[in-house]
């Protein structure tokens, strides 16, 4: 059973930080993009960051370029995202994704095939 185990969510202040973490298991990522979406209360889910199998392309959101990193361990099959400079706007719940696209293809939500269950981070004022 394939399964995106994510962990690192919390509350933290406004300009502080966090990591987050999502861990593959259950097949080979081989080729594999993995990536982040998020969902704020009310709002749509929206990508945030991708990164390719490989971890030599990575795909941004504009909202999050500057100050979100995406990385990946193959040999963990984990893939990592800091949050920096963070702002009660990236309050959501964030959701790890996987699937055998580009790091830019992960961007479109339509037909991703492995989605995590996603840790809250909230962010206050």
């Amino acid at each position: 059973q394939v399964q995106l185990v994510e962990s690192g969510g919390g509350l933290v202040q406004a300009g502080g930080s966090l990591r987050l973490s999502c861990a593959a298991s259950g097949r080979t990522f081989s080729g594999y993009a993995m990536g982040w979406f998020r969902q704020a209360p009310g709002k749509v889910r929206e990508f945030v960051a991708a990164v390719s199998w490989s971890g030599g392309d990575t795909w941004y959101a504009d909202s999050v370029k500057g100050r979100f990193t995406i990385t990946r361990d193959n040999a963990r099959n984990t893939v990592y995202l800091q949050l920096n400079r963070l702002t009660p706007e990236d309050t959501a719940v964030y959701l790890c994704t996987a699937d055998q696209r580009s790091a830019q293809a992960m961007a479109v939500p339509l037909g991703i095939v492995y989605w995590g269950q996603g840790p809250l981070v909230t962010v206050s004022p």
